[in-house]
């Protein structure tokens, strides 16, 4: 007996609590057919399409991370600005970005934590007293074409 083909599919997961771009990703999974998870911990409004999934998890620490992670896979797309999440799913072979456009990778993943880390011990010292500079149009766009260009590189690879 043959082992199961591994899924090919592309499968879109966000972050979606705080997730600025969810119309954005929406737009171009709907382009390309895609299937998009819209994972949180309290209810979002959704379109009413087939393929937008909902998925509410319980209150608990990370539950929406553990879920994403969980299902996090080779041809599987992430959208989250939670960098433990990120490396937890670049780890398991998934495209991972975030809403800026900005490409979480396997060689960045480690310097992107230690920044994280440092940040928010600088944060709890009272060093630092300021958060991101704010989500701009210029993030939009550069999100959307990175979003595009991923969804493209793995349908050249055998993803679809």
């Amino acid at each position: 007996m043959r082992a199961p083909e591994p899924d090919r599919s592309i499968v879109v997961y966000i972050d979606a609590d705080a997730c600025p771009v969810k119309d954005e990703t929406y737009r171009v999974a709907g382009r390309y057919g895609l299937h998009v998870y819209v994972v949180a911990n309290s209810f979002i409004t959704l379109p009413r399409e087939p393929w937008i999934e909902r998925v509410i998890v319980s209150d608990g620490f990370d539950a929406a991370d553990d879920w994403i992670a969980e299902r996090a896979r080779p041809g599987s797309v992430v959208v989250t600005s939670d960098v433990p999440l990120a490396s937890r799913c670049v780890k398991a072979g998934a495209e991972v970005l975030a809403p800026t456009g900005k490409p979480f990778s396997e060689s960045g993943i480690g310097l992107a934590l230690a920044t994280r880390n440092l940040m928010q011990d600088l944060r709890e010292a009272g060093t630092v007293t300021g958060g991101p500079r704010p989500f701009s149009a210029r993030d939009r766009s550069a999100y959307l074409g990175a979003l595009d260009r991923t969804v493209m590189r793995l349908k050249r690879g055998g993803f679809g």
